[in-house]
């Protein structure tokens, strides 16, 4: 790896500054400065990277192809809503060594981290920090400074005992060894080890009967609880003595808590554990809206990027608006507004590389797309019966369920795209060869835009001659025929569609209809949603890629509810705390009572929810770990933290509590407060956890969250491990809460 190296920094095709690069001495933070000024710029670490891509491998690079080869060219691609960093070498094996250096180092850190890993590295972080003359100890005054750093406000007598303690050498400095027992005391867990006392006889270890008991009594594990008390020591316990006796330690026991196990989601549903051979209409499909976008919707950026995030986020349904470009070549951007463009082509080929590259393949479920995706991606589309892949490498299938209904399910469609759009003619007719009925475009709502879908779809131009308009008539055709489980149509009322639509039908709402439609008959939208698609967007207003609640969608059973994927928000943090379960596959199987056509569920009256009674939900939120700063803050200022308790859900569960604020202490607060929710819809509903910084003067500012279904939850004592406002992980920040679910 190059601990020094001149490359250029590429944000346009006219804007490349040099800038010095370098790997610090931690191995784990690069930074970057001018060469102009020697001013650092930035700096970045390695646990904020993804990925790093060869090549021209973003649109910026792209548009430099003929001027810089792609072996000398790499982009950094960050974890979140942060920008790509686009790179140019001096040479192909400059680039070469840090593609190669930087995968070395990301893969390194990729492998799970235990509790003892990441406590070991923010250990080194933090002393590398404060070690201000980097002489490799730290004075009390260090120390001092340190404490500030990481969120403590300390009794300066106390501070200065466990220097002392910690100073075993008594030079007067801590190193090595040293700051670790410093950095123990500090970090002493006296509630996780007031738990641990009171299940261990002797209060210095759990024996496998100690621990068994534990397991049955506050984590309520009840199948399997001596293999699992087995393999949590045999996992966690850091002695090879203990486990050789099988008992866990104090230490073990606070290794497990903070493990997946001890997580507050439950594990098994973090891979795929539901029901995958179910018709579409009865999953949740993880949906973005605009895809292309990366930011506002009249001036934003159209990118590439977009789909490569949402894809990496689990979403299922993409939307790709197709416009005549120059030379007849089709280009993606947002219709009658000043967006950018890109090439329709890159948009299929990045759907190509990652379209099923999630943990566990799914189908996409792809928005209208043109016709050179029968091209090079062609085999990846499903294919009725009365059309031959264009590729001659996909073969069709087709699913027929009471005669003409069709109603595929995700595990059939595994690794196939389907096309939602308009369709010339009836799907019968695709399927049995076109009749003599008239043909059948559908159309949206707005008249004037399905007018000219119909001009652009018909005819390219008179000025363009009769080859152009004989091509743009088959592509029509052909594109038509391959718009199979998702044909668009109008929506024109739920006895309308019960009696003249089909299943693989589908219809676009905005989220004014969809409110009207669920306040004026729920019950009615929860049954259409049973046996046929629904795709709700946002307000043509929201210009600033805001999002609308998509609660309120999901109560009525709607598929494909649709949000703007770059805005980062509660919204979207309901959006990926829903689909965080099921393998992250996109696709979540609704409740048993959104399923049946003929159920008599209304969001709005919870008592017509057929199954047992309301449950309470009570949380005792008891501690916080190492919270991070709030962004941008004074130098030296501590935060005030409080956690607040979201419920959302139908009406009568939304709620939110919250607990006092514990005055500058952001490293390991206690608040030990209980907090009690009713729920009556308990399988719709996703529970928030919230951290904020209190100020009594203006609005608190964000610190971390965690979102999930109160399906996945795991009740006992549980750590939750919070997020970013990007969605990203932030270790070792944590919640420690207790968890009880009563009838």
């Amino acid at each position: 790896m190059q601990q020094g190296t001149l490359m250029r920094k590429v944000k346009s095709k006219s804007w490349k500054k040099q800038r010095y690069f370098k790997l610090q001495e931690d191995c784990m933070t690069i930074w970057y400065q001018s060469k102009r000024t020697g001013k650092t710029e930035s700096a970045f670490s390695i646990s904020d990277v993804e990925t790093v891509r060869e090549g021209h491998q973003s649109e910026v690079l792209q548009s430099l192809a003929e001027e810089f080869p792609p072996e000398r060219c790499f982009t950094i691609v960050f974890y979140g809503r942060r920008g790509n960093l686009d790179l140019i070498a001096g040479s192909a094996e400059e680039a070469q060594c840090w593609v190669q250096g930087l995968r070395q180092l990301i893969e390194s850190g990729s492998f799970p981290l235990t509790f003892a890993l990441v406590s070991c590295t923010w250990v080194r972080d933090w002393f590398q920090k404060a070690d201000k003359n980097k002489d490799g100890r730290m004075n009390f005054k260090e120390v001092q400074r340190l404490l500030k750093m990481m969120n403590v406000d300390m009794n300066e007598d106390h501070a200065l005992r466990l220097f002392q303690d910690a100073d075993k050498s008594e030079s007067g400095t801590l190193e090595g060894e040293e700051f670790v027992l410093f950095y123990k005391a500090l970090t002493q867990r006296e509630e996780v080890l007031s738990l641990f006392q009171e299940f261990s006889e002797d209060g210095k270890k759990l024996t496998l009967l100690e621990l068994v008991d534990f397991l049955r009594q506050e984590q309520l594990e009840d199948e399997g609880t001596e293999e699992l008390a087995m393999e949590l020591i045999d996992k966690y316990e850091p002695s090879e003595t203990a486990r050789a006796r099988h008992v866990l330690s104090a230490d073990g026991f606070l290794m497990y808590l903070c493990s997946p196990e001890g997580s507050i989601f439950n594990p098994q549903h973090r891979a795929l554990w539901q029901d995958m051979s179910q018709p579409l209409c009865h999953y949740f499909i993880s949906s973005s809206h605009n895809t292309y976008l990366i930011e506002d919707q009249l001036r934003g950026h159209s990118s590439i990027e977009g789909y490569i995030r949402a894809l990496k986020r689990g979403c299922r349904c993409l939307e790709v608006d197709c416009w005549d470009g120059p030379n007849g070549e089709p280009m993606v951007y947002h219709g009658h507004t000043f967006t950018s463009k890109i090439p329709f082509r890159e948009v299929v080929s990045t759907l190509g590389k990652y379209a099923f590259k999630v943990r566990h393949p799914s189908p996409g479920a792809g928005a209208l797309l043109s016709h050179p995706l029968l091209g090079a991606e062609g085999r990846w589309l499903c294919w009725p019966p009365a059309v031959q892949d264009p590729s001659g490498q996909a073969p069709w299938r087709c699913w027929v369920v009471q005669g003409a209904s069709l109603s595929p399910t995700p595990q059939e469609l595994k690794h196939k795209i389907l096309l939602k759009g308009k369709k010339i003619g009836r799907l019968e007719d695709t399927l049995d060869g076109p009749g003599d009925e008239a043909p059948d475009v559908s159309d949206d709502d707005n008249g004037a835009e399905a007018e000219e879908e119909r001009r652009r779809a018909k005819v390219g131009g008179t000025q363009r001659g009769s080859a152009l308009q004989k091509d743009k008539e088959t592509l029509a055709q052909a594109l038509s025929d391959c718009v199979i489980y998702c044909k668009n149509v109008p929506f024109h009322g739920f006895q309308e569609a019960r009696s003249h639509s089909r299943p693989s039908e589908i219809s676009s709402l905005s989220e004014a209809k969809a409110r009207k439609l669920i306040r004026d008959e729920g019950n009615e939208f929860v049954r259409h949603n049973a046996w046929q698609l629904t795709r709700i967007y946002p307000s043509g207003m929201r210009t600033d890629s805001s999002n609308y609640s998509p609660q309120e969608m999901w109560n009525v059973g709607c598929q494909i509810v649709a949000l703007n994927f770059q805005t980062a928000g509660t919204e979207m943090d309901l959006c990926d705390g829903l689909f965080s379960q099921n393998g992250s596959c996109g696709y979540v199987l609704k409740p048993p009572f959104m399923r049946d056509k003929e159920t008599l569920f209304n969001p709005t009256d919870p008592s017509s929810r057929e199954g047992p009674g309301p449950i309470t939900l009570t949380i005792q939120v008891i501690s916080g770990q190492q919270l991070p700063k709030v962004a941008n803050s004074k130098e030296g200022a501590i935060i005030d933290p409080l956690v607040r308790v979201e419920i959302y859900g139908v009406p009568a569960d939304q709620a939110h509590q919250e607990t006092k604020y514990i005055e500058n202490n952001g490293f390991n607060p206690r608040w030990d407060e209980t907090l009690q929710f009713q729920l009556h819809v308990p399988e719709l509903a996703l529970i928030r956890f919230v951290v904020e910084d209190y100020d009594k003067t203006s609005r608190n500012d964000f610190v971390g969250q965690f979102t999930l279904a109160f399906a996945n939850i795991k009740p006992g004592y549980r750590h939750i491990h919070l997020l970013s406002k990007d969605g990203t992980s932030i270790p070792p920040s944590s919640l420690f809460v207790h968890i009880r679910i009563t009838e």
